[in-house]
């Protein structure tokens, strides 16, 4: 397992969550500025200093590098093995109950804000190398952070609030489209944030062990499921019993896969066969095959259900990482089941997942890398964004 995770394209999730995607977009309505105006508003009711952090991928020359207050562009200076210190990229954020607005540039990449303290970041021969706070020796382990994931590029701004390594500090983005509306997501239910921790602590299998916390008490965060499996604090076999019988239920039924709502003839049909599900398109040719998951490949949507950015094994895995995830492939023999009252029913399921939607004020998180099947991701998007916004709620 790899102490730190290194900063290329990791967009959003675990992350290749809204990643590909967010660089995806119809043509802006009109010329998309160099930089855009974001708005920090700090409603945490913290009194520790506030850090904010630009970092990413400017998307005109490929370099990696961190963004200024005013948007402008830095480079990362060259690595080192062992990783060296990065330069200080924080600006100071708002203090509470207080707001500051930062220029963003046209980048992929990710706004973390932290609490009391800097962050560490480190620079190695491969670039940059993020905290991993699932490692105990992490330098980052014990500050209290996050982070939102952005892309703003000739289409348009992508923006969303992300869970998929972790559950921690509360945020919501938005943005101000062109026509002078504005949108938002990501805001928990008032009480969110200790009843997801509370929830989590109540439900037995492990999983109140995703739950990190400092010694002076402070609740830091919840580690997404993959990383509780890579850890040992989540059994390695905690999905097994549900994915024995989605195998079972396929052997002698078809499991039918629509990947793209805009293409409904586009159809692939399941069947277990020899311990393997072969996928057949409308010719009966077998397209592509998937042998039987293990509990880090649903978390994580890779290995045995890797999602290659292709028309068809890419759309038929997520499909089934979202189905495994929300538990809804023994309820449904039609995916993508986007009916979210089909989501998390079985007691086999993703219970991190499911606790975190639970307290969301919109129902929508990106609780997974694929949770944007069916539309459930907390992301805003406009071709034209006047400004936008990231508001740090409070923990309570």
């Amino acid at each position: 397992m790899l102490s730190r995770i290194t900063l290329t394209l990791r967009i959003a999730g675990a992350a290749a969550l809204a990643g590909a995607l967010l660089s995806l977009g119809p043509p802006a309505q009109a010329a998309v500025p160099d930089t855009i105006p974001l708005k920090i508003t700090n409603n945490s009711g913290r009194g520790e200093a506030l850090y904010v952090y630009n970092l990413g991928t400017q998307l005109t020359t490929g370099r990696q590098g961190w963004a200024d207050a005013n948007g402008t562009f830095h480079a990362w200076p060259a690595g080192g093995n062992p990783p060296t210190p990065a330069p200080d990229a924080s600006i100071a954020g708002p203090a509470a109950g207080q707001s500051a607005t930062i220029r963003m540039p046209k980048f992929s990449g990710r706004v973390y804000f932290s609490y009391g303290q800097k962050l560490d970041f480190r620079l190695t021969t491969g670039g940059l190398v993020q905290p991993a706070v699932q490692n105990p020796t992490d330098p980052n382990r014990n500050i209290l952070f996050n982070w939102s994931e952005y892309t703003l590029n000739d289409s348009g701004l992508w923006l969303n609030s992300t869970q998929v390594d972790m559950f921690s500090a509360p945020y919501a983005v938005g943005v101000q489209r062109a026509d002078g509306t504005t949108v938002s997501t990501g805001h928990l239910k008032a009480g969110g944030y200790t009843g997801f921790f509370n929830a989590l602590r109540g439900q037995p299998g492990g999983w109140a062990n995703l739950v990190q916390t400092r010694s002076d008490g402070t609740v830091l965060r919840a580690l997404a499921p993959l990383y509780g499996v890579e850890t040992g604090a989540l059994p390695a076999n905690v999905m097994d019993d549900y994915v024995n019988r989605v195998w079972q239920k396929y052997a002698t039924t078809t499991l039918t896969v629509t990947p793209f709502a805009d293409q409904p003839a586009t159809k692939y049909y399941g069947r277990v066969s020899g311990g393997v599900m072969n996928f057949t398109n409308g010719s009966g040719a077998v397209v592509t095959s998937f042998q039987k998951p293990d509990a880090a490949s649903i978390f994580g949507c890779h290995r045995l259900l890797d999602a290659p950015n292709d028309a068809v094994r890419g759309p038929i895995s997520r499909t089934l990482c979202a189905g495994f995830n929300r538990s809804t492939l023994l309820v449904n023999p039609n995916q993508p089941d986007t009916t979210t009252a089909n989501f998390y029913q079985d007691t086999v399921t993703n219970h991190y997942a499911r606790k975190i939607h639970a307290q969301m004020a919109d129902g929508k998180a990106y609780a997974f890398a694929f949770d944007d099947v069916g539309q459930q991701e907390s992301l805003v998007h406009d071709g034209s964004p006047r400004q936008a916004y990231l508001t740090l709620d409070p923990l309570n």
